[in-house]
């Protein structure tokens, strides 16, 4: 994990050195061993481009501001920051980087799991590497291809590109949105960063709440793309880029999730592929110069991922767990199960009802509201696992990718009904059914059916939508004032 920030000057001032350095310093828990920062020539003056980077030691972390060495005089109008956590490349991977010439510049947050084949294309083509980190593959990637080049990579990252030449940045983000970038626009300026606290560090930006983030907040229990709860900052949504120049900004898709169906293969050979993909998957993210381990809460997915380590790896499996008091919580027999099989290295923290008290520090990371109850597990196996490792793999999305919540279930159940009864009359009958009959939580599970009733009246996404919601369209009317609800102008969030 990596920071970045910068600022794009469209309205004729220069970059403030020391407002970019501030930035930059926000991130300083996303890259603790390295800073780098870039400032443009002033187009009126020289045409040398200024950079630099310096180990991050703390002798000139806490002391203070440094002077930005050689880059007080003719600094021009774009200024590029960098926190580094070391994990490919340790000795000629520092950011922010550039090609031959000076005139394309990348803050790089992430990794690229293919860059080694794309060095090796890229170099066939002439293109000239001066390192060996993946870093570098983006700059030579888009001097190649230009926009085309986010399609050829692989991996989690949000990267964003100072092209001198046409006087652009060009932002880029992961197609499942792993890696975050926030940026804020307006006439005078373009300023990103990883985190929305390195934006609120520049003057004048507004604190101003936007009341549908806050709406959508009360259904999902986040902030979805592209809005955050500042109504003057914005994600760059996942499976975007974006083109930036002083007169404009453009926000393109360039992946989206395909649902056409694919050819019929029998169950043998659909596992087959599988498990290839997934050992393709754990081998390419084991690419480190760190210490390397895993989260295993003791489920298939986590599991799974372990067990292909084991298998990809010449040394123990690093695995980190958590374990609870409360027992229908605790999975960690099954994670011991797991770690026996492999013999794994193995490390667990207990987490206790106090973990409340680490409420507040989440808050400060996240920037805005977020109410998953797992940060807190999340946060504290992170915590463990730093303590012997610096990267860890885990098999988060494995439930989403399997359909292994019971909703789904659910789900596809409710779409049985539905399509045994005509809309004209399952809207009325389910409806109305649903609304008189009792909610009965105290009946035994098969008893339980007010929910699935209720949904069979509603359309599909509709329906789960409604099951997913922590706060449905006639609760937020009793808990937001009338002028908040004035304000919305009937916005609401599944539209």
């Amino acid at each position: 994990m990596c920071g970045i920030a910068g600022i794009f000057e469209r309205g004729g001032r220069k970059v403030d050195p020391q407002l970019l350095l501030a930035m930059t310093r926000t991130l300083v828990h996303r890259g603790p061993d390295e800073e780098g920062y870039f400032v443009n020539a002033d187009m009126a003056g020289s045409r040398e481009q200024r950079a630099e980077s310096r180990e991050a030691k703390p002798d000139n972390i806490d002391q203070g501001v440094p002077r930005l060495h050689g880059l007080e005089a003719g600094m021009g109008n774009v200024g590029l920051g960098h926190r580094r956590l070391s994990i490919i490349d340790l000795s000629t991977g520092q950011q922010p980087l550039c090609n031959e010439d000076g005139t394309v510049w990348v803050v790089f947050n992430g990794e690229i799991y293919n860059f080694q084949s794309l060095k090796l294309d890229l170099e066939k083509k002439g293109h000239r590497f001066r390192t060996h980190s993946d870093t570098e593959t983006i700059v030579h990637a888009y001097e190649e291809w230009g926009e085309r080049s986010v399609e050829r990579l692989r991996g989690m990252f949000s990267y964003v590109i100072w092209d001198e030449r046409r006087q652009q940045l060009f932002l880029a983000r992961d197609r499942v949105g792993k890696k975050p970038l926030y940026y804020l626009e307006d006439r005078e300026r373009f300023i990103f960063g990883s985190e929305i606290k390195a934006i609120l560090e520049a003057p004048g930006v507004s604190r101003q709440i936007d009341l549908a983030a806050l709406s959508d907040y009360l259904s999902l229990l986040y902030i979805p793309s592209p809005r955050t709860i500042f109504s003057k900052i914005q994600k760059l949504p996942a499976a975007h880029y974006a083109v930036v120049t002083k007169e404009r900004m453009e926000v393109r898709p360039y992946w989206d999730l395909s649902f056409e169906p694919q050819e019929n293969r029998a169950e043998p050979q659909i596992m087959e592929d599988l498990l290839g993909i997934l050992d393709e998957s754990t081998r390419l993210r084991m690419i480190s110069e760190v210490p390397l381990g895993a989260f295993l809460s003791g489920g298939v997915d986590s599991s799974a991922i372990v067990a292909l380590m084991a298998q990809a790896s010449k040394e123990p499996v690093v695995r980190n767990s958590i374990s609870f008091s409360v027992s229908s919580y605790d999975e960690t027999s099954y994670a011991r199960r797991v770690a026996k099989q492999f013999s794994t290295n193995h490390h667990e923290f207990h987490v206790t009802p106090e973990a409340v008290s680490v409420i507040e520090k989440l808050a400060w990371h996240y920037d805005e509201p977020f109410a998953d109850s797992s940060q807190v597990p999340t946060y504290y196996v992170s915590k463990t696992a730093r303590e012997n490792v610096t990267v860890s793999l885990s098999g988060d999305g494995g439930d989403e990718n399997f359909a292994g919540y019971l909703r789904y279930a659910f789900d596809m159940r409710e779409n049985v009904v539905r399509n045994m009864v005509p809309a004209f009359l399952r809207r009325p009958l389910f409806g109305t059914v649903g609304r008189i009959y009792p909610k009965a939580d105290f009946l035994p599970q098969v008893f339980r059916g007010k929910a699935f009733i209720s949904n069979v009246a509603r359309d599909p996404v509709e329906a789960y939508f409604f099951s997913m919601s922590a706060f449905h369209e006639e609760h937020k009317s009793q808990v937001l004032k009338p002028e908040i609800q004035n304000a919305l102008k009937g916005y609401r969030t599944a539209e």
